[in-house]
């Protein structure tokens, strides 16, 4: 298993996707033909993470379970958390923290889609600063950049702070849902005082690393997409985008199934059982089109 072990924080109420989420979790809606939670899965697996933790709610963890069991099916090894109330992003630190054992580690956001063709290049980079004592936030444009958190920039173009939600405009550059930290992350997070929105805030989290010289910011360039499906307007133009590069291209994007196959974490016996086992659907049929490829 890799030296990194990764969370997927699938929690909350995703109260802004009502009545869409009163029954199920917003993970496991539909962007096009897969559960949303495939994506921030296969950005995982396309980083060479495969001890992964998905942690939810206690009515939504059965659901994930009965989606990827131990994650073996598709090589990976894959546990479950719950996350009683929403209590902040940075409380996935302490929720995971015997999972993540003497691991540094990669959190994304359950909802927070990649798409790229050099995305594994960036992702690296996060990698190899770890490997090197930093942590790693990733950046990306925006238009809305007052609903994130900001990233203020000195006069030298280096990182001053990170701004939650400010009112007036800083920069067009926030950080997004994805986060790689060293393994002391565990203490920072245990020591965070619960913000005024009653959250332990991740932006606390870069803060304090930035204060340490310990955080380096990768900016995703133009030739990676960044989605944040929180909206309904946002999954719908994912669904949309993903239904058009296949149209495209003949080839599915956070296919997990396949990026395993390709990884060598299945064999093509398992990874044809898989394709067997949903043959009625286009995606199965996609993914015996695979094999014969």
């Amino acid at each position: 298993m890799s030296l990194v072990k990764g969370i997927i924080l699938a929690g909350g109420y995703g109260s802004r996707l009502y009545p869409l989420t009163i029954g199920t979790s917003k993970q496991l809606l539909p962007v096009y033909d897969k559960p949303m939670i495939y994506y921030p899965l296969s950005t995982l697996m396309v980083a060479g993470i495969r001890d992964i933790l998905i942690i939810s709610t206690p009515e939504d963890l059965p659901k994930f379970k009965k989606l990827f069991g131990d994650g073996s099916k598709i090589g990976l090894n894959i546990s479950y958390k719950k996350q009683i109330k929403p209590s902040g992003i940075a409380e996935s630190f302490i929720i995971g923290k015997d999972f993540i054992g003497d691991s540094d580690v990669c959190l994304i956001l359950g909802d927070n889609i990649f798409y790229g063709d050099n995305i594994s290049e960036t992702l690296n980079k996060g990698i190899f600063n770890l490997k090197n004592g930093y942590s790693t936030i990733f950046g990306v444009k925006v238009d809305n950049p007052n609903e994130f958190g900001v990233v203020e920039f000195d006069s030298k173009n280096n990182i001053k702070k990170i701004i939650e939600k400010p009112r007036s405009y800083i920069s067009n550059i926030i950080v997004s849902g994805l986060y790689f930290y060293k393994n002391n992350v565990i203490n920072i997070a245990n020591n965070l005082t619960p913000s005024n929105r009653n959250e332990l805030e991740i932006t606390e989290i870069n803060n304090y690393y930035l204060s340490i010289k310990k955080l380096m910011l990768v900016e995703f360039g133009d030739t990676v997409s960044w989605i944040d499906t929180g909206t309904y307007a946002s999954m719908l133009k994912a669904s949309n985008f993903f239904q058009d590069l296949e149209l495209k291209t003949n080839k599915k994007y956070a296919c997990v199934e396949e990026i395993a196959f390709l990884l060598s974490y299945i064999n093509e016996n398992d990874f044809k059982k898989i394709g067997t086992s949903m043959k009625n659907s286009s995606y199965g049929q996609y993914l015996l089109k695979q094999l014969k490829n």
